[in-house]
């Protein structure tokens, strides 16, 4: 049976990615503690302490309680596990959740974990955060993906956000 190429298959608006920009957020986060290799893995928690964000339609503060549960791979790729609560300008709020991925050259990887600065072009940090809320002038984000690009830097983490349309 022969078989035609999957990508004469798809429309023309299927065949690139279309975005556009959700929002920029911070991520207050404490020093980790490191729980260390465990049967299921190396792991260290960090404990979001606050932070803010700021979108075209969206903006407000991270509120503090969150945290950051990170699973250090054999490949020395760190896996990111977030789970936040936002606080909009006009008091919604707003549970975000983002999984992620964090991986480099090992100097590179080793420095950030020292809590050094490092450019964003020597590694690769992204994340995928969802959203949900009862405030109805946000309920859109409920039904929103979303990809991000982060750096870490003093504190915390930095990340723009966009929505896949």
């Amino acid at each position: 049976m022969e078989r035609t190429p999957l990508g004469e298959l798809l429309p023309d608006r299927m065949t690139e990615l279309r975005w556009r920009p959700l929002m920029d957020f911070f991520v207050e986060v404490k020093k980790p503690w490191v729980v260390g290799r465990t049967p299921a893995a190396d792991r260290r928690i960090g404990e979001i302490s606050g932070g803010y964000f700021e979108g075209e339609r969206l903006r407000g503060t991270v509120l503090t309680g969150g945290s950051d549960w990170q699973t250090v791979r054999e490949d020395g790729a760190w896996m990111l596990n977030v789970r936040v609560l936002l606080e909009t300008d006009d008091g919604a709020l707003i549970g975000m959740t983002y999984t992620g991925i964090r991986h480099g050259p090992k100097p590179v990887i080793d420095a950030l974990a020292r809590g050094e600065a490092v450019s964003p072009d020597d590694y690769y940090m992204r994340a995928a955060p969802v959203f949900e809320t009862a405030a109805s002038r946000y309920d859109w984000l409920n039904r929103v993906i979303s990809v991000a690009h982060g750096h870490r830097i003093a504190g915390g983490a930095i990340y723009r956000a966009f929505e896949v349309l």
